[in-house]
């Protein structure tokens, strides 16, 4: 209760620290290049190490735009936040409590269960600034140094817990996911109280996101790495099919890889049969990995068995930073399409209420990462070719076979809106025309379209390629997402179950008229991007990473942080200035 009761206090004083600020905010609006100090104060702080970590952040107040008028859906800039955290307090020193600083070094160490690099936080340069400063003969500066140099690796590394370490808008200029009424540093003022408090271990355990999903992807990373640990996974030979029936040297090769997966039972290690076992075993990890599930080892079967685990384990760690950046999104009823697992799903209160199979866009023509809402649904739709397809696809056509448009229902549209004849055009250099499929079952957007405002283009719908549903790898669409069953998903996007049931829904079909209808309420849909998958019994399974979008992430979460730790950490050096970018 005393916790609570300091939490409580420290909570109310915050809160009236930025409305304070922000009325400081207000009478200072056309200075634009400093930044007001929450608490006010005209004179230095009283003590010398306080004076000491003054001097190291005083650069820094010209650095930086108004905190409180910076856009809201920004990256926390750690600099500017730790200059903020300062002058809360005053420059009082923040690392005074041996407790603390023992709990920072076991977190920071810590963060390698949820994927990150320890190494990037100079945990080992920290802990010898530590040492020095808890000498007699440290000086003021020394002392500044290190706990300027602490607050800066605590946020630091609590920021990537908390929304990731990579940003996902310079890997993808398009990426809008950071929605406006999300303040991250909601977050940091939470991390500062946890900090007063004394628990900085506290802080980093609830950083991470708390899903279910977030925490198998931990557990999962945890087994690999122990089977990194123990030489990874036992080699297959390559070079031939492995069929049912074949008795080999590499079938037995083949049982070892299945046990050490958890595929195969370990009484079935020996042995060089391909038995029922085996090719059970054997679709069973197909089916996981998005393969064709025949039974037969193949050469693309084989070279994802023999994928190093080191491999996998980085393959987590990317989907972990995926994580972080997205699972706070999940959230009350929502659409989600998983691009790389061909699927979709509709959740209703946090929890799946419906799941289908989808196509994506073929890897050319990929299908795009975003967020929208759904607003309203087309039954009937015609389909108006878009310009890449209608160039690339559709004249070609055309030009081999002149009966290619009547044959698909398709008119060709003066810029007026007037059907041309297509003998009439010359398709070699068609110019002011555009091509509309007439409404109908063999339709490409087939009977019903669920569209969302975006720049791409880009809607679920209806197809009649329904055959391709059947195929594991399903990048087959030119960037729409195709839906096995989107009337299913239409009947709960309404929501209606007097109007809008499935005889309601067939009832708006039979009238054969293209017509758009409103959804009662707007429903967030999000594109996402996963290259793993959780299994029923909670292992970690793998995805093709179909438009190759994970070597980026990864890359980035190699990057060591641009942490100034080093810089600040030289003894007798008061002005050395926190490195804002």
């Amino acid at each position: 209760m005393v916790q609570l009761t300091r939490l409580f206090v420290i909570s109310r004083v915050f809160f009236m620290v930025f409305l304070i600020s922000g009325a400081a905010h207000g009478e200072n609006s056309s200075n634009e290049g400093t930044i007001a100090p929450i608490i006010q104060r005209d004179a230095a702080a009283d003590d010398n190490v306080g004076q000491a970590i003054q001097a190291h952040l005083s650069p820094l107040t010209t650095s930086f735009p108004p905190l409180l008028t910076a856009p809201r859906h920004k990256r926390v800039d750690v600099s500017r936040m730790v200059l903020d955290f300062y002058s809360h307090r005053g420059y009082r020193a923040a690392w005074t409590n041996e407790g603390d600083t023992v709990q920072l070094f076991a977190s920071l160490r810590a963060t390698q269960v949820d994927g990150l690099n320890p190494a990037d936080f100079h945990i080992d340069e920290l802990a010898a600034s530590r040492t020095l400063m808890q000498a007699d003969s440290a000086t003021p500066e020394q002392r500044a140094a290190f706990d300027v140099a602490a607050t800066h690796t605590f946020l630091t590394a609590l920021l990537q817990l908390r929304r990731g370490k990579v940003d996902p808008s310079r890997l993808d200029i398009h990426w809008n996911f950071d929605p406006a009424d999300v303040d991250p540093r909601e977050d940091v003022n939470k991390f500062f109280i946890a900090l007063d408090a004394h628990d900085v271990a506290g802080a980093f355990a609830q950083a991470p996101p708390q899903e279910a999903v977030y925490r198998g992807l931990r557990e999962g990373l945890a087994q690999l790495r122990k089977v990194h640990d123990v030489g990874g996974w036992p080699k297959v030979a390559e070079g031939q099919s492995l069929k049912p029936g074949m008795d080999d040297p590499a079938v037995a090769q083949l049982r070892a890889r299945l046990v050490a997966g958890g595929f195969l039972e370990p009484r079935l290690a020996r042995g060089a049969k391909y038995d029922g076992a085996v090719i059970a075993a054997v679709k069973k990890y197909q089916a996981e990995q998005y393969l064709g599930a025949d039974g037969v080892a193949g050469a693309t079967t084989l070279a994802a068995l023999n994928v190093s685990v080191d491999a996998r384990i980085d393959q987590v760690r990317v989907n972990m930073e995926r994580a972080r950046w997205l699972l706070y999104k999940l959230q009350g009823t929502f659409v989600i399409v998983d691009i790389a697992g061909y699927k979709v799903a509709m959740y209703r209160d946090g929890k799946p209420i419906w799941r289908s199979r989808v196509q994506v866009g073929k890897p050319f023509r990929n299908t795009p990462v975003f967020q929208s809402e759904i607003t309203y649904v087309t039954f009937n739709p015609t389909w108006t070719v878009p310009p890449t397809i209608l160039k690339e696809d559709v004249i070609p056509k055309i030009q081999r076979n002149p009966g290619y448009l009547a044959a698909n229902h398709i008119r060709v549209i003066d810029r007026e809106g007037a059907v041309l004849d297509p003998s009439s055009v010359d398709w070699s250099n068609p110019r002011g025309v555009s091509l509309r499929q007439d409404a109908g079952p063999d339709s490409s957007l087939g009977q019903v379209v669920i569209r969302f405002p975006n720049d791409y283009a880009i809607y679920l719908h209806d197809t009649p390629h329904r055959e391709l549903f059947s195929k594991s790898m399903r990048a087959t669409s030119s960037g729409c997402i195709r839906v096995e069953n989107p009337l299913q998903l239409v009947e709960l996007l309404f929501n209606d179950p007097v109007r809008w049931d499935s005889a309601g829904i067939q009832k708006q079909l039979a009238k054969g008229k293209t017509e758009n209808i409103r959804l009662p309420v707007k429903v967030p849909v999000l594109l996402a991007y996963w290259t793993v998958d959780l299994s029923n019994d909670g292992r970690v399974t793998f995805k093709p990473d179909v438009y190759g979008y994970d070597s980026a992430v990864l890359r980035g979460l190699n990057l060591p942080s641009k942490l100034p730790i080093l810089d600040l950490l030289r003894a007798g050096a008061p002005a050395v200035v926190l490195n804002p970018k």
